[in-house]
């Protein structure tokens, strides 16, 4: 099992100098990736617990984001070219990169150039977006209703630019003659991950029709997680692939208690990896058996310092995964 860190870049408060220590503590303990969050606003609206829809799309949460409208966070995706030049051979990613903020050809060139400041270290998350208000503030309004039509355009995109010479593509939302877009990765493939959070069936077609490299879910019980990994497994089989030829990842808030902690199901509200030692080791484990291959840990939005989460990573690594790999 791979371990991932999710930097706590959406956060009330956080500093530049915490998430530089979380992610270098990550690389000394051989973590496989660090992978930052994409937010662009978080509207007043969501402060009255009045947004459009519940975070994240997720049954039994408010209409509203954890972190207020005055929060001084970081976007995602600016920090990935600083990880790069922060690290030397931990992978980095932005969980999820939210094509409809993008202009496609764009993205496929950045991400390309972002490959070679990473020396080939770049893993590229995609999914459609959830949230209408931030729709209007990135100015893509319009494409919300067709959000997931703009998901699979820019995987078409992207793939097309970083495979061809020249590459021309007619689409709804992208429509260009051929060109040369630059640099192509340094990976062959640069690998995509999928994140949808709703539709199993529609993750699974889209990982298995793009030949993606991953999925990441959010909260996801090892229940919860095995039917995901069958739905998605059934669609690779059609195509002669396997389940295991894939990544199946999901972001879990990450927290080791002194006593141990109330897991009572309560949806993607439960405290999977929130608990002690023992919890969470007996947790990996159930993990493990339901074919998690990377948790990413997720320090919570509040009341949890970086210091902490700084020595809850160094005992995870040292105490709890040993444990977890000799089950």
């Amino acid at each position: 099992m791979k371990l991932a860190l999710y930097l706590p870049n959406f956060r009330d408060t956080v500093t530049i100098k915490e998430l530089e220590d979380l992610t270098t503590l990550a690389e000394e303990l051989d973590f496989d990736s660090v992978w930052t969050l994409d937010r662009i606003v978080v509207p007043e609206a969501s402060d009255r617990q009045e947004l459009q829809n519940s975070f994240g799309y997720m049954d039994g949460f408010p209409n509203a984001l954890p972190v207020t409208s005055h929060g001084q966070w970081f976007q995602g995706w600016p920090l990935l070219p600083w990880l790069a030049a922060k690290t030397k051979k931990v992978r980095i990613g932005m969980s999820i990169t939210d094509t409809p903020y993008r202009a496609p050809g764009v993205l496929a060139t950045e991400c390309a150039t972002i490959d070679h400041l990473s020396d080939g270290r770049l893993n590229v998350g995609v999914g459609s977006g959830w949230m209408p208000e931030e729709f209007a503030a990135a100015s893509a309004a319009h494409i919300y209703p067709k959000k997931h039509k703009h998901v699979r355009e820019t995987i078409e995109v992207m793939q097309g630019v970083w495979n061809n010479d020249l590459f021309e593509y007619h689409g709804e939302f992208a429509d260009f003659d051929r060109c040369g877009f630059g640099a192509k990765p340094l990976q062959d493939p640069l690998p995509i991950w999928f994140s949808g959070l709703k539709s199993a069936e529609r993750s699974a077609k889209r990982i298995a029709k793009y030949n993606l490299a991953g999925w990441i879910g959010i909260q996801d019980d090892p229940e919860g997680l095995a039917d995901w990994r069958k739905a998605i497994d059934a669609e690779l089989q059609e195509l002669g692939r396997s389940i295991d030829e894939i990544e199946m990842s999901s972001m879990i808030w990450f927290v080791i208690t002194d006593e141990d902690a109330d897991q009572t199901p309560a949806g993607k509200g439960t405290n999977l990896l929130v608990g002690s030692e023992k919890q969470i080791t007996e947790m990996l484990k159930r993990y493990q058996e339901a074919g998690l291959t990377m948790p990413m840990l997720w320090p919570p939005f509040t009341d949890v310092p970086v210091s902490k989460t700084l020595d809850d990573l160094k005992r995870l690594k040292e105490d709890i995964m040993p444990k977890v790999e000799a089950s």
